[in-house]
């Protein structure tokens, strides 16, 4: 391997690596503003200048320079120091005196370079400029005469989002970063650039003026708002959440987070399920003590058959609710339990048959991907940032077989519902046989409806005979979009022998006691059974039940969650329940008291005990085993395939589950993607 020297520091280095990247290995601090590692490098900010030999006696700038053998780097030399002063001069020459009211204060790139390498004082007394405040959307507050034009937020826009809705307009003095036409940011990834920008010239429009950095208490935890299990850090002062930011994990969210799970957090505090409440002999919901409501639960669960009692768990669940109801309804003799809302037909095979196997950082090995009724965009944004990222480099071609859409990307339409994988044409079955590593991802959009289980058999078929899945390699991948459905699957929460599944419990006459986990998404207004709701908003699912429990967010209880991939991870309690609202095991835990089925555990420790007993794979917190071959022709089930077209159970991307729908922001984002469809159409 090559080797320089750094500041007298012998280091070696890969061959393409930057100064910049030799010298941070030697451990040096290299100011930057427009360089960042996962983007193309401008040098539009030259703040990361040093001193380089052999070469001109003059300072360079490292971000854009290659690192050779031999060189000899020096980063704090007179002539450096004096150099970044004289920078930092001139981009502070029009930067307004914000600081005691940017949201950005605190956590300013800007503010703490001027304080590491700028000069004492500005010897600048001509007039600044002003530049127009820009509308960018729901997310993006600008104040953009703060902006040094270091287009981070341009080049993220353009390269990672995919939709290059931001540019820089003009020259010199007056360049200036916009929108096109003055259009709001068209992305679900829009969020990032205002973690990007490092001067406060973009900033959290759903947050301004709401906080201050230093008075919050920091928490790292995980989004459930997709099931991806992205992870973040939440912030929070006194009860209430304030924001979420993304943290680092290379293998499932890289850096970046998505508006959903970034914005939706307002919708912690609205609409919430804060008492318990029990509907009286005339029809009325009225405030009730926990011992009434539960009482009148337990009164139906005694009296009503086995056979008559259903549990539905939602897709915001923690495992360790979810087992917690599934022990109880088991103890009670019933075999109607399902976490699956959508009806998708998944849980009949092995674990292999309900993950995905590629992994998220996997995926990007592929050199084909098939997408079957899914829309990453909007299911998973952070894993449609992926197949961008091997689409822009040339790795991967991509098929789809579902609604044409904008995916950020080009791919080879191959039809839109289950007719085509009927008699799958040459150009499909070429595009999987012909490549290396070949990838099917397939989502809710193709395995819900009555001819799911066919779906599932026919792209077992085809994986089979294209060598989707090999000894080294297994590319076949189920999309989820609920954070709890994979955990929910692990642990059997699904019909036993004879059961009735999510679909069927909402019928008319099936049931006389349901019992709604967190389940907002299913449609159980034609039912005459007792309806029991335990979640934590008023939402569908609370609108017509009969008793209802107030249960804890996903930032109120400390859980476990499986991702798509099949990694379990630790959710953190960032903040308490509201009012008198419980962590969902608890409630459960009571209520088995009152039914005279007693759950084995009393404390949240013993309940992962007995969970990590009859399931081993959730206590293996943190790891993601390797994907094994498994035989791909046994998923689903044979029949007929439909002709309809694929239609995905997300009518809206940002309006998803009960936080979302109580959000503010989100009915704004939901709002502006409506009001571009229409013009669009028009």
């Amino acid at each position: 391997m090559p080797i320089a020297k750094v500041n007298g520091q012998e280091v070696e280095f890969e061959p393409g690596m930057t100064v910049l990247q030799v010298a941070e290995r030697a451990g040096e601090e290299i100011p930057r503003f427009c360089y960042h590692e996962r983007l193309s490098i401008a040098g539009n900010c030259r703040m990361c200048l040093v001193e380089v030999k052999p070469g001109p006696p003059k300072p360079q700038a490292s971000c854009a320079l290659p690192a050779a053998d031999g060189q000899e780097i020096f980063t704090n030399t007179p002539m450096v120091e004096k150099a970044r002063k004289g920078v930092m001069e001139f981009l502070l020459i029009n930067h307004p005196l914000d600081c005691p009211i940017c949201d950005q204060g605190g956590e300013c790139d800007l503010q703490d370079q001027a304080m590491g390498y700028g000069r004492e004082h500005s010897r600048y007394d001509e007039n600044k400029r002003a530049v127009e405040e820009k509308h960018m959307g729901p997310t993006i507050k600008t104040y953009m005469t703060r902006c040094i034009q270091c287009t981070r937020c341009v080049r993220f826009i353009t390269e990672i989002a995919g939709v290059p809705d931001i540019g820089l307009l003009n020259r010199g003095e007056n360049a200036e970063i916009s929108t096109y036409l003055q259009q709001a940011v068209d992305s679900e990834l829009s969020g990032n650039v205002n973690d990007l920008c490092p001067v406060g010239a973009l900033t959290h429009r759903p947050w301004q003026f709401h906080y201050r950095a230093w008075e919050l208490k920091k928490t790292e935890t995980l989004d459930v708002m997709d099931a991806l299990g992205s992870n973040i850090r939440a912030d929070s002062r006194g009860a209430e959440v304030m924001r979420t930011l993304p943290r680092v994990n290379e293998g499932i969210n890289e850096e970046w987070l998505s508006d959903r799970s970034r914005y939706a957090v307002d919708g912690l505090t609205q609409r919430r399920l804060d008492k318990p409440w029990v509907r009286d002999a005339r029809g009325k919901l009225k405030p009730a003590t926990w011992d009434e409501a539960l009482v009148a639960v337990a009164d139906r669960l005694k009296v009503a058959k086995p056979e008559k009692i259903g549990v539905i768990a939602g897709d915001l669940q923690d495992a360790e609710s979810m087992y917690a109801a599934l022990t109880l309804f088991r103890a009670l003799g019933s075999a109607n339990t399902d976490c699956r809302q959508d009806g998708a037909a998944l849980g009949g095979s092995g674990r292999e048959g309900w993950l995905f196997n590629s992994s998220l950082q996997g995926i990007e090995q592929a050199d084909a991907v098939l997408l079957v009724g899914t829309n990453p965009r909007v299911e998973a944004p952070l894993l449609n940032a992926r197949l961008r990222k091997i689409w822009l480099s040339g790795k991967a071609q991509i098929g789809l077989i579902g609604e044409a859409t904008s995916l950020t990307y080009d791919y080879t339409h191959f039809g839109e519902g289950a007719d085509a994988l009927a008699k799958p044409a040459k150009a499909l079955t070429d595009l999987l046989a012909k490549a290396e590593r070949p990838a099917i991802i397939v989502g809710a959009g193709a395995l819900i409806g009555k001819d799911g289980a066919a779906v599932l058999n026919a792209l077992g078929a085809l994986a089979k005979k294209t060598g989707v899945v090999k000894e080294d390699w297994n590319g076949f991948n189920v999309l989820h979009h609920a954070a709890s459905r994979v955990g929910g699957l692990d642990m059997g929460f699904v019909p036993g022998q004879g059961g009735l599944s999510a679909v069927e419990m909402a019928k008319k006459d099936k049931l006389d006691v349901l019992f709604l986990l967190g389940a907002d998404e299913i449609d159980a207004s034609a039912t005459s059974a007792f309806k029991v709701y335990l979640g934590s908003h008023g939402d569908r699912g609370a609108h017509g039940a009969d008793v209802i429990l107030p249960g804890a967010a996903y930032t109120e209880k400390p859980g476990l969650y499986v991702n798509t991939e099949g990694r379990v991870q630790l959710a953190e309690r960032v903040v308490f329940p509201k009012g008198e609202a419980k962590e969902d095991w608890a409630i459960l835990r009571a209520l088995s008291e009152r039914v005279g089925r007693t759950l084995p555990f009393d404390s949240l420790d013993a309940l992962r005990h007995h969970l990590f007993g009859a399931h081993p794979t959730f206590g293996r917190i943190g790891y993601l085993a390797p994907a094994g071959s498994f035989d791909v022709a046994s998923l689903g089930a044979k029949g007929e395939l439909g002709k309809g077209a694929f239609t995905s159970p997300l009518a809206d991307a940002y309006l998803t589950n009960p936080i979302a729908r109580a959000s503010a922001t989100m009915a704004e984002l939901s709002a502006q993607r409506s009001g571009q469809r229409l013009m669009a159409a028009e």
